[in-house]
C-alpha cells in the first residue's frame, strides 16, 4: 500500500509537471510555490485545470491499480484505502488553494473513487493477471 501511494504520487507529480509545459501558467507568474500558485489561480482559465484534474485521476488510478493488483488479501480494501488517502489530500488542497467551485466539485466527485473503481475493473475484467507479492 505504501508503494502504491508512492507510485501514485509520482504519477501525479509527473502529470502536473508535463501539464505545465503543455498549458503554461499565465505569463510572468511562478506556480512552483504555494504562494505563487495562490496568486496565479484567479487568472487561470478552465484549460489550466485540465492537468491538475488529470494528475489527481491518474495518480489515484495508478495507486489503486497497484494496490489491488499486488496485494494478496483485502485487495479491494487496499485499493479503496488509496482512494481515501488521495481524496483527503484533494480535500486539503481545496482548503489551501482558492480554486473555483466547479473544479472542486468535478475533482472530488470524479478524480478519486471512480478511478479506484476503474482500476479494480481493469484488473478484474481486462485480462490483467493479478500478481501477488
Amino acid at each position: 500500500v505504501i508503494l502504491a501511494i508512492l507510485l501514485g504520487s509520482i504519477a501525479n507529480m509527473l502529470t502536473l509537471k508535463m501539464g505545465g509545459y503543455i498549458i503554461p501558467p499565465p505569463q510572468g507568474l511562478n506556480t512552483s510555490t504555494p504562494e505563487g500558485l495562490a496568486v496565479a489561480i484567479p487568472l487561470f482559465t478552465p484549460y489550466h485545470y485540465i492537468f491538475p484534474f488529470l494528475a489527481h485521476a491518474i495518480g489515484t488510478f495508478v495507486g489503486a491499480y497497484i494496490a489491488y493488483r499486488w496485494t494478496s488479501s483485502n485487495a479491494w480494501f487496499h485499493a479503496n484505502l488509496i482512494g481515501v488517502v488521495v481524496f483527503l489530500g484533494g480535500w486539503k488542497m481545496i482548503d489551501m488553494l482558492p480554486s473555483p467551485l466547479w473544479y472542486n466539485c468535478l475533482d472530488l466527485i470524479v478524480a478519486y473513487f471512480p478511478m479506484v473503481y476503474l482500476a479494480i475493473y481493469s484488473v478484474n475484467n481486462l485480462g490483467v493477471k493479478k500478481t501477488v507479492v
